[in-house]
């Protein structure tokens, strides 16, 4: 298993400056470490990158404890069923669909591991990386309401945008490579 660092150095030149962002932008917030790394968790997960997940799993666990990471992780698993659920109701446009119970279990948007702020702060990274608008607005209005600013807000979604392009660009390298092995 490579380390975060490792796949930060396998980026091809292509990426250089995701390289950089990924170096920098992470250590360079007004977010506490634990929503720092509860934040590159969930943006991780959604992104759909298993070698960059367990990279960041790896630092987050030692970094910021194991109720953090599993408060991650469920909120990027309720994410990818909510933010496909309520994108839908907000792209079909009709009240009809709006007026329908949703009728989904989200029980631990309510009651999570470490506290409800950072959990939506979570949810929010993640859901802007699913580009579902109506979540992007209701996580930041939670979030905000829970006393964060708007430039955390702001650092969490450099945070979120950075991970989801280490995702991408090691896809990338990937497909392009010879035989898919990164260089």
């Amino acid at each position: 298993m490579a380390t975060l660092e490792e796949l930060r150095n396998s980026l091809p030149d292509f990426a250089r400056d995701i390289k950089l962002n990924l170096q920098t932008v992470p250590s360079s917030t007004s977010l506490s470490p634990a929503q720092r790394w509860g934040v590159a968790v969930a943006s991780a997960a959604a992104s759909r990158n298993p070698e960059l997940l367990s990279a960041v799993l790896s630092e987050a666990r030692r970094e910021a404890g194991e109720a953090i990471v599993d408060d991650a992780l469920a909120a990027a698993s309720l994410m990818g069923m909510n933010n496909i659920y309520y994108r839908f109701r907000h792209m079909i446009g009709k009240p009809s669909y709006s007026e329908k119970p949703a009728r989904l279990r989200m029980q631990r948007l309510a009651k999570p591991a470490t506290n409800k702020t950072d959990f939506e702060l979570f949810s929010l990274a993640a859901s802007a990386i699913t580009g579902c608008e109506a979540c992007v607005k209701a996580h930041e209005e939670v979030v905000l309401a829970g006393g964060l600013t708007e430039d955390q807000i702001h650092d969490a979604i450099r945070v979120s945008a950075t991970v989801h392009a280490a995702a991408v660009s090691l896809e990338l390298h990937a497909a392009v490579s010879p035989a898919g092995v990164a260089s």
